[in-house]
């Protein structure tokens, strides 16, 4: 029988080397892999290449890996909410592929079902496509790598022109993932706003590590409710459902309000 379980986060990780490529999960700071990324801190991997919605933030999530100076390069949409990615971005000591969430979204996806490229609408007329979009700093301040021009073709849709630029789809050598549950077969389910790039992120990877708060055994998950299957899923580590989470910003309302 399949059996994907490991006894820990660190055993998982340990043959993430350096100079690897990630696609990590995570939708803000909602199902960040916590553990594994703890785990890969723990190891000293560096000179990293991740791919992420987000980096978390200055003390949570990938944000403990760009503290650490563990991360060459970011391929996200978002990065809003890292005081540490934007000095470091700015200064010229991270590399960063800023790109469409909707796009970011497809290119894993296409990753993981073995589709080379796609054309989409999105970014057209914008440096996106037309290249230019800083990707490195040099030390004075100035642009030192741009973004390249991309393939702009145009297609008749529903009978309407219209120009569509090429993505190339992403491929990682591992994926670290936050699930729900699990079985030891691999299948997974995700929690609401959990399963927004979990599932994506761990297509892409050559090898995906999940974490899951309850690992089941096989046949217990209802097959109508696994929004991953296991072919996608290498390795499976228990972590509880006490792991810690976080949120970027708690809002609460005053009592009487």
């Amino acid at each position: 029988m399949i059996d994907k379980e490991w006894a820990s986060a660190q055993q998982a990780v340990a043959d993430i080397a350096d100079g690897s490529s990630l696609a990590v999960g995570g939708f803000g700071l909602s199902g960040n892999p916590i553990a594994l990324i703890e785990a890969v801190l723990a190891q000293g991997t560096a000179d990293l290449s991740i791919v992420s919605n987000n980096c978390g933030v200055d003390d949570w999530g990938l944000g403990i890996l760009l503290g650490a100076r563990r991360i060459r390069k970011m391929t996200s949409s978002y990065v809003g909410e890292n005081k540490e990615f934007e000095r470091q971005f700015l200064s010229g000591e991270l590399e960063l592929e800023l790109t469409p969430q909707g796009t970011l979204a497809e290119k894993l996806r296409a990753g993981g079902s073995g589709i080379a490229a796609f054309y989409t609408q999105t970014g057209v007329g914008t440096q996106v496509a037309e290249g230019g979009l800083p990707r490195r700093y040099a030390a004075d301040g100035t642009v030192a790598v741009a973004s390249p021009v991309k393939d702009v073709r145009n297609f008749a849709v529903d009978g309407t022109p219209r120009d569509y630029v090429l993505e190339e789809a992403i491929t990682t050598d591992f994926s670290l993932v936050h699930a729900l549950r699990g079985d030891r077969h691999g299948n997974l389910v995700f929690n609401k706003a959990a399963r927004n790039f979990n599932p994506l992120a761990a297509m892409a990877g050559r090898v995906c590590i999940a974490q899951v708060e309850e690992l089941v055994e096989p046949g217990e998950l209802d097959p109508d409710s696994i929004h991953l299957p296991g072919v996608f899923v290498h390795r499976v580590v228990e972590v509880g459902s006490d792991i810690p989470k976080r949120i970027e910003r708690r809002t609460t309302t005053t009592d009487g309000a």
